[in-house]
């Protein structure tokens, strides 16, 4: 049997390229152009997203507002993602992320202007968050299929190792950064966030580099639902690509509930509630040294290496957190299901994006993105559930011993044998038939 047309395909890998070592990435302009743009975006949105409650609440009072916008900046994760995918596919990549990032200075500059003239309302903050989180998506999307055109095959690895590690600083400085900037004035986040989004939007102005192959633009147009399906059939026939998403969908049900118990275990426990921020600190750290570790672990291991391992290692310090109190032993825990949280995540971005061919990109990620959304919510309203009958400690336990569970399907499972080299080889089985 043999592998899909194209997979693992990329800049570089032709026929007949060159074989002699890359420049080091610190000398790709062009990516550095992408990084530090992006960079600026999404710390934008870090601080707009924590701006956005606290907005709504010091201007209506009311809670149920409050959770009205909130919603509406969550509804595009699962509304917009496939067809997101199908048009990041069928668009110019560089394009589309200009127009986002323009769309999200009009946006996100209205809200300043509005909370300077004293008119904000709710259903324009609604309308605001649900269209900059729309066009989050599509740029989300886009600049992930633009690396692997940016970027020399070699360094796959480290440019996703850098992308992580970026989105792992802006949630640790945008959360604060959101607080500190709406006490210094109500519109403050939001100028800050058009400014963030303008300084990326120049950056993708300088890039010289295509961000995708050249392609027919007609060729294979199916419309959009047949466009998504192709990207789902694609997907599907890879059988360790498969497996290892369904493997992530059940870890983040988990860890979405494992959110929910730390904050009751640390009431249950008696402690201030300032502790959870102290928890949630350290916890980023270790995410944020995963990230930088992630690129140089991920050459060196096998993918269902790592999954094995990670599961095993958030199992022992899961099940740790069931017999810890203290708010630094918590957080140094929980910094180590950070840790190997951002290495799974630079591993199956790199494996991602280095099996998918260039034209799937989009949709491929598209569904990736919605299998993690669609298992988050569940995973909290399960954890709620749970919580309510059992408590925190129970719950904290449960959710190790269901990661033990996960562990033992990573290592038996055989789908999870036949992950593609990078070479092209397949390691015990088929990943496509």
């Amino acid at each position: 049997m043999t592998l899909v047309e194209g997979a693992g395909s990329g800049p570089g890998s032709a026929p007949g390229a060159v074989a002699a070592s890359p420049p080091p990435l610190r000398r790709n302009r062009d990516f550095l152009l992408l990084w530090s743009g992006a960079s600026m975006s999404f710390l934008a949105n870090r601080v707009t997203a924590v701006a956005y409650p606290l907005i709504v609440l010091w201007h209506t009072g009311s809670p149920l507002a409050m959770s009205v916008v909130s919603t509406a900046a969550l509804l595009p994760l699962l509304l917009v993602q496939l067809p997101a995918g199908a048009l990041v596919d069928r668009w110019d990549r560089r394009r589309l992320m200009l127009v986002c990032e323009t769309g999200r200075v009009a946006a996100v500059g209205s809200v300043a202007l509005a909370l300077a003239a004293g008119r904000v309302t709710v259903a324009h903050l609604a309308a605001v968050a649900f269209t900059e989180a729309s066009l989050a998506v599509f740029y989300r999307l886009a600049e992930r299929g633009a690396v692997r055109n940016i970027v020399h095959p070699e360094h796959l690895s480290t440019a996703f190792s850098q992308n992580e590690a970026r989105g792992r600083a802006a949630g640790l400085l945008g959360q604060p950064g959101g607080v500190l900037l709406q006490s210094a004035g109500r519109w403050v986040p939001f100028g800050f966030g058009a400014l963030g989004y303008l300084v990326s939007a120049l950056s993708l102005l300088l890039i010289r580099k295509d961000f995708q192959q050249e392609r027919n633009p007609t060729a294979g147009r199916r419309g959009m639902s047949g466009e998504v399906a192709e990207g789902m059939r694609w997907l599907w026939r890879q059988r360790f690509l498969r497996a290892a998403f369904g493997y992530v969908a059940g870890t983040n049900i988990l860890f979405q509930m494992l959110a929910l118990a730390l904050i009751l275990r640390i009431k249950e426990a008696g402690l201030p509630s300032a502790t959870l921020a102290i928890v949630l600190g350290i916890g980023g750290v270790g995410g944020l040294c995963g990230a930088l570790a992630g690129g140089r672990i991920q050459r060196r291991i096998r993918q269902r290496t790592l999954l094995v391992a990670g599961a095993v290692t958030w199992t022992v310090l899961i099940g740790a957190m069931g017999f810890t109190r203290g708010p630094v032993a918590l957080g140094a825990l929980y910094a180590g299901t950070g840790f190997v949280g951002a290495v799974f995540n630079v591993a199956a971005a790199v494996y991602q994006v280095r099996t998918t061919p260039d034209e799937l990109q989009g949709r491929v990620a598209a569904t990736a993105g919605l299998i993690g959304s669609g298992t988050n919510a569940l995973g909290s309203f399960a954890g709620g559930l749970l919580l309510a009958a059992c408590g925190a400690l129970p719950t904290v336990r449960a959710i190790a011993a269901a990661m033990a569970v996960l562990a033992l399907f990573a290592a038996l499972a055989p789908d999870l044998k036949g992950e593609i080299r990078d070479d092209g080889t397949v390691t015990g089985t088929d990943a496509a038939h």
